[in-house]
């Protein structure tokens, strides 16, 4: 299936010079956001521009791939664009847009069906002593690429549980998976992943 691709940067309107740093909206300000809903193209490349670096690594920590996150963060805009209106103003702008991003990064995970070889299985998991240890002296973009390089069904499973804070039963009903799947996918992960700690 062809990836929906849009160009986000379009031509940007000439800004005027004259116009004090006071007055230069931020990318979140309330004027911002309805110039991007009307489709005011410096005001959508702003918004873009704020938010692709916060966006991307998300992306990334789902997919596991940059080129495939990419396709995942374009589409992300596309529907971001699409649903401003959505957006009632209350809470984080920043944790509204980051519910998009995950949702397409899922969305996508879906498609390929990564959890399709997933075992119903509930077993206790405990972490080692030596591996707690091991933690420890492990940096946090380490400890992220290790993430990012477990299956996808763990990875995925990981980031929406342990990162996002999602429940076994939101896990499952965003992935159609059943609850217990979820729980194993968690399992695993976490064993797949103190392996490696281990092994470093």
């Amino acid at each position: 299936m062809q990836h929906l691709k849009v160009d986000l940067h379009l031509k940007t309107r000439k800004r005027d010079e004259n116009i004090p740093e006071s007055k230069v909206l931020k990318p979140y300000d309330p004027q911002m956001l309805e110039l991007c809903k009307r489709g005011d193209s410096s005001a959508q490349k702003a918004l873009y521009d704020s938010l692709a670096p916060k966006m991307f690594p998300v992306c990334i920590r789902y997919m596991g791939d940059r080129t495939v996150a990419e396709d995942v963060l374009q589409d992300g805009f596309v529907t971001l664009f699409s649903r401003l209106d959505s957006y009632s103003g209350a809470g984080s702008f920043e944790g509204w847009a980051r519910k998009i991003f995950v949702n397409t990064a899922l969305m996508s995970l879906r498609k390929s069906d990564v959890l399709k070889d997933s075992d119903d299985i509930e077993q206790a998991w405990s972490v080692k002593s030596e591996a707690t240890s091991a933690i420890q002296d492990i940096g946090y973009k380490e400890l992220l690429k290790m993430i990012g390089e477990l299956p996808a069904g763990f990875r995925t499973v990981f980031n929406m549980y342990v990162i996002e804070g999602y429940s076994h039963k939101e896990i499952a009903e965003a992935l159609g998976i059943t609850e217990n799947t979820s729980r194993s996918q968690l399992q695993r992960a976490r064993v797949a992943l103190q392996e490696k700690i281990l092994k470093r």
